[in-house]
């Protein structure tokens, strides 16, 4: 039987290759969609596209046991698993072992919330490039991204009849491996596991498309129309009359199109996010005349921009991009992970607390020792902006602590394995030592 609470290490997911298409049993309804078994696959690929491929990382990102993987890969090659059935939370099937009774064998994953099938909806119907790629049964990114629709590291929940107590057992691995084959054909099976029907989708954005357009129109027809100037005027008269006044600015800047999945063309993730930093920068200059990141280096900009992406490194799609903005500052991916937990923790400032030593003038820093002395913290060393812990042989394999104190007043906090000195940023930034000292052991 599968336990959920083994830890789940990382894996690399190779590439791959479509797999023959599947289609539901007459009769099923919006929530509840049966599959029968796929034809054996020839190969070693289990999934064709982006979406399936992050079905597949999830499954191999927990899994404890190699070899498991490959024994599920192989059932799934030759015909073990029967047919499928997924409802909203819930992947099911029959998996034949080498015992003649086959075991029962599913997957669980959370529904979406209300809220977020509203975010996932109004980022769809906002962009009919969108509701086109859904309907020829494509995901843009940027769709997948307004919520949290593909499965996480520890997303993934197996459960088997059978007494294997691998994580997963070989029968769970083969049903992920075959479940990947049909997202690629249909990803609607991936919305219906996350809670909501194809037709109950469909529904909903041609509803919320209409209302759009409806709105679209009011606003266009009450709109006064745009002062022009004819040509021959222009040209002829010998006072020029003046120019129209300049268009408004849009409210928000616009979002990028959906850029395709190509072998040999940009990681369309990558072009996504610099596109949408290129609107974003555009429209606060337009508005406002001044560009929010011109004074920053290359290699702030790049911690800025990991920073700003959801993920944190811990998806095959955001740790490319950690390791091509590292690559490009001249950085390993450790130093921007670091530098992102410091741009999270307080932005620039916390940055520079992270890179730049210095060293304090007489007054707070001195008192912050005899405070976090009568607080009944373990005492600490100075060396020039920093205090830390000395490492206690009775503490038990407890962190080491550290307060940095930044040029803005505020102290920051910091954390290192026990004898490793090796920091990561940690805790909310406070004006007072003890104060930020108990937000991060508190944390």
């Amino acid at each position: 039987m599968n336990r959920p609470d083994r830890p789940r290490p990382g894996a690399t997911r190779p590439g791959a290759r479509p797999g023959p298409r599947s289609g539901s049993l007459p009769g099923h309804d919006d929530h509840r969609r049966t599959f029968p078994a796929l034809e054996p696959l020839a190969g070693e690929e289990a999934a064709a596209t982006w979406w399936g491929n992050a079905w597949v990382d999830a499954l191999e990102d927990m899994a404890l046991d190699r070899a498991r993987l490959s024994r599920g890969r192989a059932y799934a090659r030759g015909g073990n698993v029967a047919s499928i059935t997924v409802t909203p939370g819930r992947v099911m099937a029959y998996v034949q072992g080498s015992r003649p009774r086959p075991y029962r064998t599913e997957i669980r994953l959370h529904t979406l919330s209300d809220d977020d099938w509203d975010d996932f909806l109004a980022a769809a119907a906002a962009r009919p490039d969108h509701i086109a790629a859904l309907l020829d049964k494509d995901v843009p990114h940027g769709l997948a991204a307004a919520v949290d629709l593909l499965p996480a590291p520890g997303d993934l929940i197996p459960d088997c009849s059978c007494p294997d107590d691998g994580y997963p057992c070989k029968h769970v691995a083969a049903l992920c491996y075959q479940t990947a084959r049909l997202l690629d054909e249909d990803p609607f099976v991936l919305f219906l596991m996350r809670g909501m029907g194809e037709r109950e989708i469909l529904a909903a954005l041609a509803r919320r498309n209409a209302t759009r357009s409806a709105a679209e129109r009011s606003v266009t027809a009450g709109a006064a129309p745009l002062a022009t100037v004819l040509a021959r005027d222009a040209v002829t008269a010998q006072v020029r009359p003046a120019l129209p006044p300049p268009l408004r600015a849009p409210h928000r800047a616009g979002r990028p199109p959906s850029y395709p999945d190509a072998p040999g063309a940009p990681d369309p993730l990558a072009l996504d996010l610099l596109a949408g930093e290129a609107a974003a920068r555009a429209h606060t200059l337009l508005t406002t005349g001044r560009d929010p990141v011109a004074q920053l280096t290359q290699w702030q900009d790049a911690v800025r921009l990991a920073a700003a992406h959801p993920g944190s490194g811990l998806t095959a799609s955001t740790r490319a991009l950690y390791r091509d903005l590292a690559a490009a500052s001249g950085r390993t991916s450790i130093d921007l992970s670091r530098a992102v937990a410091a741009w999270r923790q307080g932005g620039l400032a916390a940055l520079a607390v992270l890179e730049e030593p210095w060293d304090p003038p007489a007054g707070p820093f001195d008192r912050a020792r005899p405070a976090l002395i009568a607080a009944d913290f373990p005492p600490f060393r100075p060396w020039r902006n920093q205090l830390s812990t000395l490492p206690q042989p009775s503490a038990g394999g407890a962190p080491m602590l550290q307060l940095r104190f930044g040029r803005d007043g505020l102290w920051y906090g910091y954390e290192s394995d026990p004898d490793r000195e090796d920091w990561w940023p940690r805790g909310t930034p406070d004006t007072d030592p003890v104060g930020a000292l108990t937000t991060l052991v508190g944390g």
